[in-house]
């Protein structure tokens, strides 16, 4: 038994004008499963879910972004410092804006989407030249080593590197983006804008996985989400996330 991310979540005031700047940003297509709801995945014949991609739902709430930054982001990647330059610029005249989350002086450049949600573009690096537009999704974290063995657990990914102060996973296919973990010293104080959404095998029991979870030290979250199809849960250091039910 085991789980697979399938999504990344973020929350809106306007799921399409969010969801229209990702779809620019990425180059892929949008669709919408229900009012509200905004669907950003790739063309070309892409059938969900696929490890090839995780994809992108953006979801209309009413409340504004906090000023936090949050503890979910993306990193996208470039293939050379051009196609880097190009894609900052390109992205800037999309509505992103530069952001200083205290980085200092990196190669990568920060910038949030239109609402606020902070994500960074990659300079060129080989580990990432195979992931698609999307090179990782990106955890803030007190204990990496802690997040690797829940989150190794929880989902069917591979460990490829674990340390004090980083982890990474990534499908054991092989194929889309990494899963990382990096230390950071604030703990969470509000409630994740971005969170990931995890999907059963199809034949596998979902009750049974999320009480599965549950043992490996997620805990039960009240979103105020009322009776949905889908489960919320925490992980450890308390990062939202949801186990979908199979459609």
């Amino acid at each position: 038994m085991a789980l697979r991310p399938v999504n990344v979540n973020i929350k809106a005031l306007d799921d399409t004008a969010v969801g229209r700047f990702w779809a620019e940003a990425l180059g892929w297509g949008i669709s919408s499963e229900a009012p509200g709801v905004t669907n950003v995945e790739p063309g070309d014949g892409f059938v969900w879910p696929d490890a090839a991609a995780v994809c992108i739902d953006i979801v209309t709430v009413p409340e504004p972004k906090s000023a936090a930054k949050n503890r979910v982001h993306l990193d996208l990647a470039t293939t050379s410092a051009a196609h880097q330059a190009e894609l900052v610029a390109r992205l800037q005249a999309l509505g992103a804006k530069p952001v200083d989350v205290d980085q200092g002086d990196v190669p990568w450049t920060v910038l949030a989407d239109p609402e606020g949600n902070e994500f960074c573009v990659l300079e060129p690096r080989e580990i990432y030249q195979d992931t698609g537009p999307v090179a990782a999704v990106v955890v803030d974290c007190l204990d990496p080593r802690a997040m690797a063995r829940f989150w190794g657990e929880a989902t069917d990914w591979a460990l490829h590197e674990v340390t004090d102060d980083h982890a990474v996973l990534r499908s054991a296919k092989g194929v889309g983006p990494y899963l990382e973990f990096l230390r950071k010293p604030d703990a969470k104080t509000v409630p994740d804008r971005v969170h990931i959404d995890l999907l059963p095998y199809p034949g596998d029991d979902k009750a049974a996985e999320v009480a599965r979870l549950r043992t490996l030290g997620a805990t039960d979250l009240d979103l105020g989400q009322g009776d949905v199809p889908w489960t919320c849960l925490a992980d450890p250091e308390g990062h939202e996330f949801c186990v979908l039910a199979q459609s």
